[in-house]
């Protein structure tokens, strides 16, 4: 497909996918997950390529879903899902199976992270294998459709992130074990492309196994059915009759507004937009 809402590059062994909507803070609609999805299976088919880095532009990462620009909601109209069985199995693609789809992509990937990593930011760059964050990050963990979280930090603390909502900068994130490496941001892009392509001069054939014996590690202790079976909860969390989880009259939800008003308005005295941006992202 013609990408518009990403861009694909090789070079030295490595693929970068960027997402490429700054206007939104890299908001992720189903077209970007599209284009992701089939910059994914040109990388898959390059044998060229050893390792893949997905990263955000304009300073961003991403800050979530795409919760209806006009775009978005045209795209997701002319795929034509209807009512019922067809909605939640396009609900579940490119909230859960997408992921657990790159997850398991054949060749080491990794995601180099600036600015916000926002809920479905977080799911992204959770799914990829290594995460190197620059000094500036912030990470926002929630109840996600792909809900990784206490594999990638631990149960107590997920517990700890997701009942406060609150951001998390890279150095707490690697303390965590979420960020394998922090780097000041004028250092970032050279480092990581750096171990990419490092990573990238070992035997194709090592990375494959190495990298399956590592998800078999996790899938032992059952990621993959917890993973699964989390998406169920999430849904009916989100038709539970009388809950009150999005801002009045918006679809963003209350956990991330608290969240930035925690580390941004009290800081600066903005206002939770003024904070993150005008966005159509969580």
């Amino acid at each position: 497909m013609a990408f518009e809402e990403i861009i694909y590059t090789t070079a030295d062994g490595v693929a970068q996918i960027t997402l490429n909507r700054p206007k939104y803070r890299n908001a992720q609609g189903y077209r970007m997950l599209d284009e992701i999805d089939a910059a994914f299976a040109l990388a898959g088919a390059d044998e060229a390529v050893k390792v893949v880095v997905v990263r955000g532009s304009g300073g961003v990462f991403s800050t979530g879903h795409d919760l209806g620009t006009p775009e978005g909601m045209a795209y997701r109209e002319a795929l034509g899902a209807k009512p019922g069985i067809q909605t939640y199995d396009q609900f579940k693609k490119y909230n859960l199976d997408l992921l657990v789809k790159w997850r398991n992509f054949p060749k080491p990937t990794v995601a180099m992270v600036e600015g916000y990593c926002i809920y479905a930011g977080w799911m992204l760059a959770a799914a990829m294998d290594v995460i190197f964050a620059a000094e500036d990050a912030e990470f926002l963990c929630g109840f996600v459709e792909y809900n990784t979280i206490p594999w990638d930090i631990g149960v107590r603390r997920a517990k700890e992130l997701v009942f406060e909502s609150r951001f998390i900068p890279a150095a707490e994130a690697a303390e965590y074990g979420l960020v394998n490496r922090v780097y000041a941001q004028a250092d970032l892009e050279r480092e990581t492309l750096a171990w990419a392509r490092r990573v990238a001069e070992n035997a194709p054939e090592t990375l494959r196994m190495a990298k399956i014996q590592m998800n078999k590690a996790q899938d032992a202790q059952g990621f993959t059915n917890a993973v699964e079976d989390s998406l169920g909860d999430y849904v009916a969390m989100m038709w539970m009759p009388g809950a009150e989880m999005r801002m009045e009259g918006q679809r963003r939800l209350l956990s991330v507004d608290l969240a930035v008003k925690g580390r941004r308005g009290e800081r600066f005295g903005l206002t939770p937009t003024q904070a993150i941006g005008k966005t159509a992202a969580e």
